[in-house]
């Protein structure tokens, strides 16, 4: 069966930095009909509220994404040869009206779910997973595990605008995309607007994991509490990639100083495994303010990472 899937151009035989660049390299295709999981791009950052440049994100992790290999060391996995996957390329995106932009992601991650694939995409700043989960909750309100910096669940930024990269899973709750009793967020960190910020989502019932806790803890506890909050009903996967230090990925227009490293990401999201995943992004890949495409390839490397655990959960349903 597996010799029926896309497979990713062959770096023994056609060095990296030839060809067109698609995600893991693999096939560039215009639907994903077919497809167990779409890889897309969404480049798209009109929530930002400082320093913009996420619209670039999907471009730069494409370009280094060609340093991914086809075995994951840990799971001894051939992710191609299980799932089929390919880069669906972009959805569509107005840069200059942003509520015209958020019908758009919707829009193009609905067609993905419609044809039955799971999609993973890259951001984009995290406004963008807004339209993501309309797309994917259509059916009822799904689970969120949540690595960031930020709470994201603020209510709205000058003036009475709710729609930023700070406001979307406040929306999505509101709009029951999420059941907030199914959210948690980890690595939760940094200044506030206010001591009362995070209030709201801990009334709502939302699980916050500041950083300090995550330090005390360490990542097989925290994960442990994960799963059994979120358990084994759908849920959504959100990876903001100023979750990671800025030591390791710059290239965010958020940067909080005191983040996990690009190990205990991977970590993290390897004890993600088993769980019942409807997809999962990767956001606020900033190439403007990246330094040697460190940020570029923390992001390749996770969306690798939760590219083998989606392989996983399509094979393990497969062979069920």
């Amino acid at each position: 069966m597996s010799n029926k899937f896309h497979q990713p151009v062959d770096a023994a035989k056609v060095p990296r930095f030839a060809g067109h660049a698609t995600f893991m390299r693999l096939p560039a295709v215009d639907s994903a009909v077919g497809l167990d999981i779409a890889l897309v791009g969404i480049p798209w950052d009109g929530g930002t509220t400082n320093r913009a440049g996420a619209r670039h994100g999907p471009r730069e992790v494409r370009n280094y994404s060609s340093l991914m290999r086809s075995t994951h060391h840990v799971f001894k996995i051939e992710p191609f040869k299980i799932a089929n996957i390919a880069d669906v390329g972009d959805v569509a995106v107005n840069p200059i009206d942003l509520m015209d932009g958020l019908r758009l992601i919707e829009e193009g991650i609905a067609e993905i779910v419609s044809a039955g694939a799971i999609p993973l995409s890259v951001g984009g700043d995290h406004l963008t997973t807004l339209p993501v989960l309309r797309a994917v909750a259509k059916s009822g309100p799904v689970g969120l595990i949540h690595f960031d910096a930020h709470s994201d669940t603020n209510d709205t930024y000058f003036g009475d605008n709710p729609y930023t990269h700070g406001t979307p899973f406040r929306r999505a709750i509101e709009e029951r995309l999420l059941d907030p009793r199914r959210i948690v967020q980890i690595g939760i960190r940094g200044s506030t607007y206010s001591p009362d910020e995070h209030d709201w989502a801990v009334e709502q019932g939302v699980r916050i994991i500041y950083m300090e806790e995550f330090v005390r803890r360490g990542a097989e506890e925290v994960m442990a509490e994960v799963r059994e909050i979120v358990g084994q009903n759908p849920a959504y996967v959100t990876f903001d990639i100023d979750s990671i230090d800025p030591s390791m990925a710059p290239g965010t227009g958020t940067p909080e100083i005191g983040g996990f490293t690009t190990r205990e990401a991977q970590q993290m999201v390897r004890l993600l495994d088993g769980l019942n995943l409807v997809g999962a992004d990767v956001v606020e890949v900033a190439p403007p303010f990246d330094l040697a495409g460190m940020t570029s390839i923390a992001g390749a490397t996770m969306m690798f990472e939760l590219m083998c655990i989606l392989a996983r959960q399509v094979d393990r349903n497969r062979q069920a």
